[in-house]
C-alpha cells in the first residue's frame, strides 16, 4: 500500500516548505499541487488573456503542457518545457492559480494528474483540495494553517528577501483576498476535511511545525 501524506491550508501556512522537509525525512517525494495551478496561471497572465473567461482557461488547461520533475532541491515545475519555477512565486501569480482554480474542469486536469502521479510511488502531496478530494484515502491527512497576520508576516518577510517589495499592508490584504476566493469558491472550496489533524504554526517554529506533522504520521502508520 502507498505511503500517501495529504496537506491542506491557505495561503502563506508554509505548505511547501514544510512539506519539503517532511518528504525528505520520511525519504519520499513532495507534490506541490500548487505549482501547478500557478504554472497555469502563469501561463494565462504571459499571453495577456482574461482569467475571468472560464471557457478560455479550461481550453488553456487542456493544450498546455504542465509537468514536475525532482532534483535534489526538490520539486520544478515545468510549462511547455520551460523551467518556470522561480516564476510563480509572486502575489499576481498567486492571485491568478486562485482564479483558474475555481473552474471545475481545469480542477478535474489538475486532480486527475496529480492522483495518477500520486499511485505511482509513496508521496506527499499539499495544497487546497488534497484531503478532501484528491487524496480521500491518504495515509495521514494534515491542516496546516496560522492566523492570517503570521502567515502574511512571513510571506513579506520572504518576498523581502527576494527583492519583491510590497508593504506587510498589502501582503496582508492579498492574504485575505486569497483566503476569501479560495474558501467561497463553488467547486472544492477550501476547508478542513472532518477527518483531517489541525496543525496551527501561528505560535510554533518551522522546525516545531515539521515535527508536529511527523508525529502525526507516525501515529497514522504505527498506531
Amino acid at each position: 500500500m502507498r505511503l500517501n501524506i495529504a496537506i491542506d491550508g491557505p495561503v502563506g501556512a508554509g505548505k511547501s516548505s514544510v512539506a519539503d522537509a517532511v518528504a525528505r525525512r520520511l525519504g519520499i517525494l513532495h507534490l506541490d499541487t500548487g505549482a501547478m495551478y500557478r504554472a497555469l496561471g502563469l501561463a494565462a497572465l504571459e499571453r495577456g488573456m482574461n482569467l475571468q473567461d472560464e471557457k478560455a482557461m479550461v481550453e488553456l488547461c487542456g493544450s498546455l503542457p504542465v509537468s514536475v520533475t525532482y532534483g535534489e532541491d526538490g520539486q520544478h515545475t515545468f510549462v511547455e518545457g520551460k523551467d518556470v519555477t522561480g516564476l510563480i512565486r509572486t502575489n499576481e501569480v498567486s492571485m491568478a492559480a486562485s482564479t483558474v482554480s475555481r473552474y471545475a474542469d481545469v480542477r478535474r486536469a489538475m486532480v486527475a494528474l496529480q492522483q495518477k502521479l500520486a499511485a505511482e510511488t509513496d508521496m506527499l502531496v499539499d495544497g487546497r483540495d488534497i484531503c478532501t478530494t484528491v487524496l480521500p484515502d491518504a495515509t495521514a491527512k494534515i491542516y496546516l494553517t496560522a492566523s492570517a497576520e503570521e502567515r502574511a508576516k512571513r510571506r513579506w518577510k520572504e518576498m523581502n528577501e527576494k527583492g519583491m517589495p510590497d508593504t506587510y499592508e498589502k501582503v496582508l490584504e492579498d492574504v485575505r483576498r486569497r483566503d476569501e476566493q479560495d474558501m467561497n469558491r463553488e467547486v472544492e472550496p477550501l476547508r478542513q476535511a472532518e477527518d483531517a489533524e489541525l496543525v496551527d504554526s501561528t505560535n510554533l517554529t518551522f522546525d516545531e511545525t515539521v515535527e508536529a506533522i511527523l508525529k502525526i504520521v507516525e501515529a497514522k502508520t504505527h498506531g
